[in-house]
């Protein structure tokens, strides 16, 4: 990674980026395209109230990967988690009457997610692999 790659602050240098995916409740497979395009519209928007960038979105019926670069700035990973997944939830069940059906409650995800910081492996390779996730037609 070359110095460019890199962005800064007033006293930090710095690149942080986390893959994060959410799940559906029961892993239920409700979403289509109309759904996952409104689900990145909304991330990207909650993104920018946290002073992160959605860089990379796509997901299948029962799940959504997420690649957010984020800053020193951003608060806690939970609690970026919690605003994407409640407020997401709200906006899906109020747009989308199939998604307010789909379950007894006013429920969207699991309660679980996965959050990983991007290090290992080069975004390329990650972002790559965000991209070619089977997208419901």
């Amino acid at each position: 990674m070359s110095v460019c790659d890199y962005n800064k602050g007033r006293h930090s240098c710095y690149s942080l980026h986390l893959h994060i995916v959410f799940v559906t409740k029961y892993r239920r497979k409700v979403f289509g395209t109309l759904h996952l395009q409104s689900l990145e519209a909304t991330f990207r928007e909650l993104c920018e109230g946290f002073d992160a960038e959605l860089k990379e979105f796509n997901g299948e019926s029962d799940h959504c990967h997420l690649l957010i670069a984020t800053s020193p700035k951003t608060p806690g990973v939970a609690k970026l988690v919690n605003s994407l997944k409640a407020v997401s939830s709200r906006r899906l069940r109020r747009e989308f009457n199939d998604i307010a059906g789909a379950f007894g409650k006013n429920v969207l995800w699991s309660r679980s997610y996965f959050a990983g910081t991007c290090g290992g492996a080069p975004l390329t390779v990650i972002k790559q692999y965000i991209e070619q996730q089977d997208r419901p037609i």
